[in-house]
């Protein structure tokens, strides 16, 4: 009688499917971006795995889910599913070089399903190798933990980025020394909330003072577009942004359809461009010290 080999946990295969590709998508082989191609058949593969992180796209991951059954046992998973984060494992469901280090936020933001995934407390996750930190919200966890994973950023040979953003209202001074002897290429805050205004204007002092600018490589996530919102108040908001010391990148709300008001999308395409960012801000600089020397002859014109 022939005698079944069981495969051990490290020699399973696995097929990561993602229903789109992004910048943060894995590039190996075992990584697969939508349905079964030609080659697909012959994938010396144990499982699949379909890895969805937006909630609009759960649709194509149910059609996926049957084109892959037919090739291997599949399962679903990812944040749009609402399960809850695990340990990170790196290059595995985010390209090489990205790293999640902690999961969870205490923040309860309407818009935002991290709280009501994670829970409303940080989860602090070993801190693996990487150069991107994808944190929910990095300045909640100890401040043991943060030393841990500036410490780790020290040793990567990469150009560091801060793209999951940071809080501004958790900013502090020592925080500011760290990302100062860092260097990174780029940090992202956010501006979502009326409430996030005074904090970002204050971390943006903190910021400029140690010699981070706008321009390099002080960002910030401004959310757009969502109920109750109008162009007007969206461009104070992304003008707010650059008057506080960063650049702004607008982040048009969807639901979970996903949907996108075309006139909404065509508002925000610019404001995701920093050379045209900065250049409306010349405009801006410029039509207004314009309208004050105007107003000034006015004045004098009035008194005279």
């Amino acid at each position: 009688m022939k005698k079944r080999r069981w495969k051990s946990k490290e020699s399973v295969r696995i097929l990561r499917v993602f229903p789109r590709r992004t910048n943060a998508t894995p590039i190996d082989e075992l990584a697969h971006i939508g349905s079964p191609d030609l080659f697909s058949n012959h994938l010396e593969i144990d499982r699949v795995h379909i890895s969805v992180t937006f909630s609009w796209d759960m649709p194509e991951a149910e059609r996926l889910y049957k084109e892959w059954s037919a090739i291997a046992p599949v399962e679903i998973g990812g944040p749009a599913t609402g399960a809850r984060g695990e340990d990170f494992t790196p290059g595995k469901y985010l390209k090489q070089g990205y790293v999640i280090t902690s999961r969870g936020c205490p923040n309860r933001c309407w818009f935002c399903g991290v709280w009501r995934r994670e829970g409303g407390a940080v989860r602090e996750l070993p801190v693996t190798e990487g150069w991107n930190i994808l944190d929910d919200n990095l300045l909640a966890c100890s401040g043991i933990h943060i030393k841990k994973v500036f410490a780790m950023l020290s040793k990567q040979k990469h150009r560091l980025f801060f793209t999951g953003g940071l809080e501004a209202a958790r900013l502090k001074p020592w925080h500011v020394e760290e990302l100062v002897r860092l260097k990174p290429a780029e940090i992202f805050f956010a501006y979502d909330t009326p409430d996030d205004r005074e904090p970002l204007y204050e971390a943006g002092k903190l910021l400029k003072a140690a010699g981070f600018n706008s321009c390099n490589p002080l960002r910030a996530y401004v959310l757009i577009g969502y109920p109750g919102d109008t162009f007007e108040k969206a461009e104070n908001r992304l003008f707010d942004c650059l008057n506080a010391g960063f650049t702004p990148m607008a982040m048009l709300y969807r639901d979970k359809t996903g949907e996108r008001d075309p006139a909404w999308v065509k508002f925000a395409w610019p404001w995701a461009r920093p050379a045209i960012i900065h250049s409306k801000q010349r405009e801006r600089k410029n039509s207004e010290k314009k309208m004050g020397i105007e107003l000034s002859e006015e004045a004098g014109e009035k008194k005279g």
